[in-house]
């Protein structure tokens, strides 16, 4: 298969790891956009691929046939939007966007232009995660009654500059930068998720966002779940079921994975393969721009993880339990 010729637009600490990640993935870095001319030279001399003036110039390019988008989570339904209209594939970092009705316009844009959309959502790819799955596919658990998912970790002691640190671009904490990985999972696990109630505070007070936020949610199928993110706590990155018949879960993202049955006062650790997840869905982006194919985590799955996501923001603000059936008809 031909290498993906790929463009980069948003050039920091993220859009470089995308980039080292699409080269392991057999991707051909030819163009990057940002809006500093330093940051441009500079990405284009680790990475490759020549630096475009404006992201006209790049999107133009004929020999750009997909962009990796990685800039501030507001930006990215516009951004969406302008590659597909260019004719460009499209990988956007999570989350894919900060409300339903922006997502929609998103995905509308791309199907509208006949691309690909894959959105960020890897952590589902964990071998660990996999094994949750099929547990559930098989009844291996039982009845699934409870769950618990948990990224955090203590970064938010050193408060953010820029856009990262801005709560417009990351409201609730650390949900946009964390939890939406977290949610992703669930949904993977459980499917839908009917409604959410959520809590979201500054409660040291360091830098601007928020430094814990936890969510419980009730899903169509039944169970209910703990969903939590902080930035000021030891690392934390724990995806779990429990069943009428086992419990089982992941642990340090995926690195270790536990069983314990019923009448068993513990868990008995398992042996677990790993995989770069980041390679192995970009691995994935290419092979369905060549196949035509569409991705795992593609519009809609992303939606989801938007819904969730949204749902949570309004009720850490109101107070309320939302109806996240509400929120999926907005826009």
């Amino acid at each position: 298969m031909a290498a993906l010729r790929v463009a980069s637009v948003g050039l920091g600490w993220w859009g470089g790891t995308l980039a080292e990640k699409a080269r392991l993935a057999g991707h051909e870095m030819v163009r990057c956009f940002a809006r500093t001319p330093e940051n441009r030279e500079e990405f284009a001399r680790v990475h490759g691929g020549r630096p475009a003036g404006s992201l006209d110039e790049l999107l133009s390019d004929s020999d750009v046939e997909a962009v990796m988008i990685a800039t501030p989570h507001s930006t990215h339904a516009d951004l969406v939007a302008e590659a597909a209209g260019a004719g460009k594939h499209v990988f956007v970092d999570k989350p894919f966007t900060l409300t339903v009705a922006e997502g929609k316009r998103a995905i509308e844009a791309a199907e509208a232009a006949g691309v690909v959309l894959q959105v960020g959502q890897n952590r589902r790819r964990q071998p660990a995660t996999r094994r949750l799955k099929k547990m559930v596919e098989d009844g291996e658990l039982g009845m699934i009654h409870y769950a618990e998912a948990n990224l955090s970790y203590p970064k938010g002691l050193n408060p953010r500059s820029g856009w990262r640190g801005d709560p417009a671009e990351s409201p609730a904490g650390g949900m946009a930068g964390l939890g939406v990985h977290m949610a992703d999972n669930l949904t993977y696990l459980l499917g839908p998720a009917a409604r959410v109630a959520a809590f979201s505070r500054r409660i040291i007070g360091v830098g601007k966002l928020d430094d814990a936020t936890t969510a419980t949610l009730e899903f169509h199928s039944g169970p209910l779940a703990f969903l939590g993110t902080a930035m000021v706590i030891p690392d934390i990155a724990r995806t779990a079921l429990w069943g009428t018949e086992a419990a089982a879960w992941n642990d340090m993202d995926g690195e270790r994975f536990y069983i314990q049955r019923v009448g068993e006062k513990e868990g008995t650790s398992q042996p677990i393969e790993t995989l770069d997840t980041v390679v192995d869905e970009l691995k994935e982006f290419a092979a369905n721009v060549r196949t035509g194919t569409r991705p795992e985590t593609g519009g809609p799955e992303a939606l989801e993880v938007v819904a969730v996501f949204e749902g949570i923001v309004e009720s850490a603000a109101t107070g309320r339990v939302v109806d996240l059936d509400e929120i999926r008809a907005r826009g």
